[in-house]
């Protein structure tokens, strides 16, 4: 009898843990998989420098805020290192700032929302982002999906002006 309780409770244990493990592990392996990410990559004509600055007029001209920028490249150039061409641009505005927090708190580390511009090999420049609907959906909150689908049409307006697609 002992051992019959002794094999129920490691069959238990073993079934609580398979339970937890697999989701975890099959997560990692979905986040490391490229495939299954979000990010939109466009293509331009246009060199690193000029896309970057196309990609700041086509914020300004979507009336929404460049919050930051961040490029290791040109850090890495202020001291003479050269690598290829990247910045990050990170763009906001307030009232859609009011909005998501209002909807939810959490979903603040979201924001600003990055624009990144990339040197390529060939001398262009690439612009990837992620849609906003995609990067608020795991919130799972209707304003935010609202507010999401009226942010999707503003970065894909600054995508096709800054890249001339």
């Amino acid at each position: 009898m002992n051992s019959i309780n002794s094999s129920k409770n490691w069959l238990l244990w073993s079934i609580r843990w398979f339970t937890i493990l697999i989701p975890l592990c099959s997560q990692n392996l979905l986040a490391a998989d490229p495939r299954n990410d979000a990010t939109i990559v466009a293509a331009s004509k246009y060199g690193f420098d000029v896309l970057v600055s196309r990609v700041e007029k086509a914020v300004a001209d979507q009336k929404m805020g460049m919050v930051a920028q961040a490029s290791a490249s040109r850090a890495a150039a202020s001291r003479g290192v050269k690598i290829p061409g990247n910045a990050v641009l990170m763009v906001f505005r307030n009232d859609y700032a009011v909005r998501m927090l209002q909807a939810s708190v959490p979903a603040g580390i979201e924001a600003p929302l990055r624009l990144y511009v990339t040197e390529n090999a060939d001398g262009t420049a690439s612009l990837s982002y992620r849609k906003p609907s995609d990067v608020f959906a795991l919130y799972g909150n209707r304003d935010l999906d609202e507010m999401a689908v009226e942010l999707d049409m503003i970065f894909g307006n600054i995508v096709r002006d800054a890249t001339g697609g």
